[in-house]
């Protein structure tokens, strides 16, 4: 019969107390007056029909029910053991026997235990190492009936059922802060904790999207401006189009004005407010009568660079809180006010000495050409709340404006806290030693934060032998960050207030990745980046795949790019539900969290977006993606056309 050892031990260390030392009795303290009793009457000659000396101690067998004297019951029935003179400290046989068939009961019971416990135990694995990490498999998922190849394509893959649902259901999801009704307008929550759609862009596509926290603005596939949230209109809960019939394609918001730039390169601004637009002037429009003029339904106001060349024009706008940057198709750049309130005032246009007091004659948001970058070839323009960049298509960037956080990418000066004209940064310096030559390849900004993102080229280095070195032409894509990080929008996980020498994000560069199609190994790039007035996030250019169709296996599904996010958390911007700032990028769960569930998944798959794709939506063809657009303490993604 199987026993424990443990049983066996606590068996056999019960019997010997009870037997072997009395003393152990819970009684005994109780009992040795009537002891000392039983000792003198046993003194006494032996009586014949009494039991043997041995025996003559308080045995139940042998004495009445209700003797006088008579012991209480102690445990199991039994009469607990009294001291007796050292001769006569001897067990009754009777007793003996009890305390064996308890022994005995008290064996068979852990024998029960032990059978009914290892029934019920499971087979556990040894303990884990400190450096080792469990790995956990996912459980099979049943198939319930028959199941299409798309059915079983869903149930497989999260990325392949994200890039079906964004072709499928376009529009646009938002969350973050809601006091001014932008992420949620048939709303009254102040916070939206995780990803939502706005139901008014179900099915919509939009060539772009722009977001404050107490309004929005939005350019339609066909070009017109939609506006929402508290600062357009109180009474009004649904976007809204004002300013139509231009064929904009890009938007910029400012403290209290709206600057959209059409196909034609046409520049407009606009105010914020829906009484601005009804109350305000209104200038003259050209109809489709033929030589008749008409005013323009809202108020608004033309920005047109001055000396413009033949077939000049505007393709890029770039703004902050008062200020905008103008970008034309021959590299030149101007800048404007852009805002009703406040003049620019800390460098950010780009023209010494420029102030409101003097100021050329004529507009207050004439246009400026900056006229240091005269010469450059500017490809790409950028500009946080009051600073700006420039980078031209050698790969050299220029930041001028506010630095009073480090964001122009140079050490703070108590004695210049302000750059007024553009600098070259010297981004050379940041890869000094390291056998790499850099090159910028594209600038981002926004609140008071500047990014870089470059590609190092490994070169031979004067002492090495070529034979002897791998990776010689090898390109690593880096991301460098200046500015305000105290609320973590510097991605580098540090908290700092200025970072004038810009810091690389670890988790966004140097990166590799191996590519099929091309049977190498490639750089991991970053394909957008959105910056907000505290938080950011980006997607990146690794592979993907949209290829699954009807004729490929029921196992070949579709993957898009993956979608970081970091910086300021207080209104809940970065989407994972949660409130505590995050000084590194960080993956969130995908937009469509019903789906997911319904797919029988729970929250352990991240976000992905799908990058842009020619596919059929709603019975036609069109060209479509999706991006991210981080505001002041908003985020959304939307279907971009």
């Amino acid at each position: 019969m199987y026993q424990s050892k443990a049983a066996v031990r606590f068996t056999n260390a019960t019997i010997r107390s009870r037997i072997v030392n009395p003393r152990c009795s819970t009684l005994q303290t109780q009992l040795r007056g009537v002891a000392s009793q039983t000792h003198e009457k046993d003194s006494k000659p032996s009586d014949t029909s009494k039991p043997p000396p041995a025996f003559r101690h308080r045995n139940p067998d042998f004495e009445p029910k209700n003797a006088p004297g008579a012991l209480p019951k102690g445990p199991f029935g039994l009469k607990p053991l009294v001291r007796r003179h050292p001769q006569e400290e001897r067990m009754t046989v009777e007793q003996a026997i009890r305390y064996s068939k308890i022994a005995g009961v008290i064996l068979v019971a852990l024998l029960i235990y032990d059978v009914f416990e290892a029934s019920l135990a499971h087979a556990e694995a040894p303990p884990l190492a400190a450096d080792q990490v469990e790995i956990i498999f996912e459980k099979p998922k049943k198939r319930k009936g028959s199941m299409t190849k798309e059915d079983n394509r869903d149930l497989i893959s999260s990325q392949h059922l994200q890039v079906k649902k964004s072709w499928e259901n376009p529009g646009v999801y938002a969350w973050g802060s809601n006091t001014g009704k932008v992420a949620a307008p048939d709303s009254d929550e102040a916070y939206i904790k995780i990803p939502r759609r706005i139901p008014f862009f179900d099915d919509k596509l939009l060539r772009d999207l722009k977001l404050d926290r107490m309004f929005g603005a939005a350019v339609t596939e066909s070009g017109d401006l939609l506006q929402w949230g508290k600062d357009f209109c109180e009474e009004e809960t649904q976007p809204t189009v004002t300013l139509k019939g231009k064929n904009l394609k890009q938007i910029e918001i400012s403290r209290d004005r709206i600057l959209a730039l059409s196909e034609n390169g046409a520049v407009y601004s606009l105010p914020v407010s829906q009484y601005e637009q009804r109350e305000g002037p209104k200038p003259m429009e050209s109809s489709w009568v033929p030589f008749w003029n008409a005013s323009s339904p809202i108020s608004y106001r033309p920005l047109k660079p001055t000396d413009l060349a033949w077939n000049e024009k505007v393709i890029s706008i770039s703004g902050g809180l008062e200020h905008l940057l103008l970008l034309t198709n021959k590299g030149r750049v101007f800048s404007a006010a852009s805002g009703s309130e406040d003049f620019p005032s800390r460098g950010q246009l780009g023209i010494p000495g420029l102030t409101w007091h003097n100021r050329p004659e004529g507009r207050y948001d004439m246009c400026h050409e900056i006229g240091t970058l005269k010469g450059f070839n500017i490809g790409k323009i950028a500009a946080g709340d009051f600073h700006s960049l420039a980078l031209d298509k050698d790969g050299r960037c220029f930041s001028f404006g506010d630095n009073t956080s480090g964001q122009a990418a140079f050490e703070w000066n108590a004695a210049t806290p302000i750059i007024d004209c553009p600098s070259l940064v010297p981004l050379q310096q940041l890869y000094l030693g390291t056998n790499n030559v850099p090159k910028v390849t594209n600038i981002s900004a926004g609140g008071l934060n500047s990014f870089f993102e470059i590609e190092a080229t490994r070169v031979l280095a004067p002492d090495e032998d070529p034979a002897t070195v791998r990776g010689i032409g090898r390109i690593s894509a880096d991301v460098w960050a200046a500015g305000h990080g105290v609320k973590g929008s510097l991605g580098t996980g540090k908290w700092v207030h200025s970072q004038g020498v810009p810091a690389k994000i670890t988790p966004l560069s140097g990166m590799f990745e191996y590519d099929e199609a091309k049977n190498a190994m490639i750089p991991i790039r970053v394909a957008q980046m959105s910056i907000g007035a505290n938080h950011c996030a980006a997607v990146m250019k690794n592979v993907t795949y949209l290829g699954a169709s009807d004729k490929s296996s029921e196992n070949d599904t579709n993957w898009g790019a993956d979608a970081l996010l970091w910086g300021g958390n207080e209104y809940y911007q970065i989407g994972n539900g949660k409130r505590n700032n995050t000084p590194s990028p960080v993956y969130i769960q995908p937009l469509d969290r019903v789906a997911e569930r319904e797919a029988g998944r729970k929250d352990m798959h991240r976000l992905h977006i799908t990058p842009r794709h020619t596919v059929k939506a709603k019975g036609r063809k069109v060209s479509m993606e999706q991006k991210f657009e981080c505001g002041r303490n908003v985020t959304a993604v939307y279907s971009a056309v």
